[in-house]
């Protein structure tokens, strides 16, 4: 079962058990995946790993919010953005630790052969296509920045 069948399985589930945020999220899931299926120049389908890069940019963008939210000392908004987004993240694979992380990224350096920082851009080329979904972009950035300039 794909990505795009689970959810909708989760919505019927989610409409069942009467569970309002859940269900607005899931929603909001699938009419993402379906603009992807029907984009212009698109195939009419949708990869996991696809869905995996929407589902991952949903739950920046919840997070994100809510910390406007936050900084703005609006505590309901925050409080459903981050429900919003604890949702979309049971979809995503296991973020990794940072341990896992840093050893990701050595691998991917010792591929690529960078050995300073102005090689950055080839190292987040490979890292961001590997670990796309389980570990966000900044992290990803500041951790490479680190391991280069070491």
């Amino acid at each position: 079962m794909d990505l795009f069948d689970k959810i909708s399985a989760d919505i019927k589930s989610a409409m069942l058990a009467r569970e309002k945020v859940r269900l607005e999220t899931l929603r909001g899931i699938k009419k993402e995946f379906l603009e992807a299926k029907t984009a212009k120049g698109g195939d009419g389908s949708l990869s996991d790993e696809q869905a995996t890069k929407i589902l991952a940019k949903m739950a920046k963008q919840r997070r994100e919010t809510a910390q406007i939210y936050d900084e703005q000392n609006r505590i309901d908004l925050r409080d459903n953005e981050l429900a919003e987004a604890a949702v979309i993240e049971e979809y995503l694979p296991k973020q990794l630790t940072d341990e896992e992380l840093t050893a990701e990224l050595k691998k991917i350096i010792a591929e690529t052969g960078a050995v300073s920082a102005k090689e950055m851009g080839k190292v987040m080329g490979v890292a961001s296509k590997t670990l796309a979904g389980r570990a966000d972009g900044k992290v990803i950035s500041a951790k490479v920045r680190e391991l280069l300039n070491n």
